[in-house]
């Protein structure tokens, strides 16, 4: 069918339906890879101001919006063909649900006559194909009339930033992207967040167990960084004399040598004591999940305020005073109703400073026992090299563990995969965080997760990303030895059959190095320096701390 006539001019469809609505809700840059039944949507792309950047499989596409929206604050957006391309995202879509990554997600299908009908054997055809996101999404939308698409797409968009942030799904088949349409151009579009407050007596009744609390301590998780409450954190540490930890999620959340920080060490026993010792602990943005709450050993004797925007965390592992609420909103009413201390904490005789200069001590005493010296020079010169500024994506990786309880954020943003814990994340991530910031990131992986991604070099190199990819080198699945030693004496299928990273960067077309670990530093200053992607490989098998004395 022709695109134009001399009489009406371009013929629109619903596929410039959708990219009108994104663009007149902010969007600016898209992800994906084309499909058959999603060619309708690619074309109106052509027609459009957004930015295609095109990945090289559906999961790290994923991935790279998740990047994109955790760089910049903004909603990613993805767009995903039929069937096996919409199948292979949702591990992707996994770690943004996990960690509440604001998304769309536009999804092709079959013509509106196959759906349900799947003796008609239709290429990519599933049964179901929205219900397969139901487990990694906020909501699915099957939209069946082009003049549905920007209702439905703001709609979206409003669910998807609002707390608990996380992606959406929206399915548009392939004869609606295609079908000439009469609606208008669409002009404008308005999407707002739903006000997410605490409730008044909640509030009232947290405030009278803090105001009375002599030894209140707080866990900052992912949901104060997500809700930008970093300040309102900080004014209510100050305002209690608490001490802070961050969880992997919320490093960052709180300044790392601020007096009263406990930086984010959750997996040492030394850190659960302290949190076990508190008569009142407030829990912000966090389950008190798995790691949270060092593998489910902590178990705190004092009270606990737990305040999150997911109402199905709420008291999901400990009794608490359950807050659903968003964490700025949360954390501003209690600064707000909090009287002026009438006296300081006491935690056995110390003030708080000095409890949290003591317990940070242990913590390093307890490393000097474990013979980790090497791993934790390794650790320091890559944050000496790292600019304080820049944005890093670690992957699920020993080096990663290291860095969700040792890595100062500064004032640069730390991201990891620790929502969901699927391997592939940090190069693809960072490849979105380029994207978004228009300055160089660092992704960190392991040599097993890099193979989940090493496609992706083919996207930096496209796009001419500043992507610095560090990738340590040792020759397995280094955490699941670890884990596998330790449990049973010896590792079962964790060895791997690797590339050459560096030749195999090369022949994308990305300059690569290889290092020793102690030449780390330079080596990634260097690299930093240049322009466009570039790799980093050092070959070392690095072990992890233990969190509590070694027998």
């Amino acid at each position: 069918m022709s695109r134009a006539s001399e009489d009406s001019g371009p013929v629109r469809n619903g596929g410039d339906l959708v990219v009108e609505t994104l663009e007149a809700l902010g969007a600016s840059k898209v992800f994906g890879i084309p499909g058959q039944h999603a060619l309708g949507l690619f074309d109106a792309l052509s027609r459009s101001r957004l930015e295609f950047i095109s990945s090289r499989v559906e999961n790290n596409s994923a991935f790279a919006a998740d990047g994109f929206s955790r760089a910049t604050g903004q909603v990613g957006v993805l767009f995903l063909s039929t069937g096996p391309g919409a199948l292979t995202s949702l591990a992707g879509l996994q770690e943004a649900y996990a960690t509440g990554v604001p998304m769309i997600v536009v999804a092709s299908q079959i013509p509106l006559d196959g759906l349900g009908a799947r003796r008609r054997g239709m290429l990519h055809q599933l049964d179901d194909q929205k219900a397969s996101a139901a487990n990694v999404t906020k909501s699915q939308r099957l939209i069946q009339h082009a003049s549905g698409i920007p209702s439905a797409i703001q709609d979206a968009w409003t669910e998807a930033i609002s707390s608990p942030a996380g992606p959406v799904w929206i399915e548009v088949p392939q004869n609606v992207l295609l079908d000439p349409v009469m609606v208008p151009a669409v002009e404008d579009a308005l999407a707002e967040p739903f006000d997410n407050p605490p409730r008044s007596e909640l509030v009232k009744e947290a405030v009278r167990w803090l105001s009375d609390a002599r030894r209140p301590a707080v866990i900052a998780g992912g949901g104060v960084r997500r809700s930008g409450a970093e300040a309102a954190l900080l004014s209510l540490a100050e305002k209690l004399h608490a001490p802070v930890i961050c969880t992997p999620g919320g490093n960052g959340a709180f300044p790392w040598n601020h007096p009263l920080s406990l930086q984010s060490w959750m997996e040492d026993r030394h850190m659960t004591e302290v949190l076990e010792d508190a008569d009142v602990l407030v829990v912000i943005g966090s389950s008190l999940g798995e790691v949270t709450s060092n593998y489910f050993t902590m178990a705190p004797r004092g009270r606990i305020i737990q305040i999150d925007a997911e109402p199905r965390v709420l008291e999901s592992n400990r009794p608490a005073l359950g807050i659903r609420a968003d964490a700025r909103q949360a954390l501003d009413a209690f600064n707000a109703a909090l009287p002026a201390a009438e006296h300081l904490p006491d935690w056995h005789g110390q003030g708080t400073e000095d409890m949290v200069a003591g317990a940070l001590a242990r913590v390093q005493a307890r490393l000097d026992t474990q013979g980790l010296e090497r791993e934790r020079r390794f650790m320091a010169d890559i944050r000496a090299a790292v600019p304080d500024g820049m944005q890093t994506y670690w992957d699920m990786t020993i080096s990663a563990y290291w860095a969700w309880s040792c890595w100062d954020a500064k004032s640069g943003q730390f991201h990891s995969a620790q929502g969901a814990g699927g391997l592939g994340y940090g190069y693809p991530g960072a490849i979105g965080g380029a994207v978004g910031l228009g300055e160089r990131v660092l992704a960190v992986s392991g040599d097993g997760s890099a193979m989940y991604s090493i496609a992706e070099l083919a996207t930096a190199r496209q796009h001419h990303l500043p992507v610095t990819w560090l990738i340590v080198d040792d020759g397995g699945y280094g955490i699941l030895r670890e884990y596998m030693e330790e449990a049973f004496g010896k590792a079962t299928a964790t060895e791997l059959a690797r590339p050459d990273f560096v030749l195999l960067a090369e022949s994308f077309g990305v300059p690569a190095r290889r290092c020793a670990p102690g030449d780390i530093r330079t080596a990634l200053e260097e690299s930093f320096a240049a322009e466009g992607p570039n790799v980093v490989v050092v070959e070392a098998r690095i072990g992890l701390f233990a969190p509590t004395h070694l027998a």
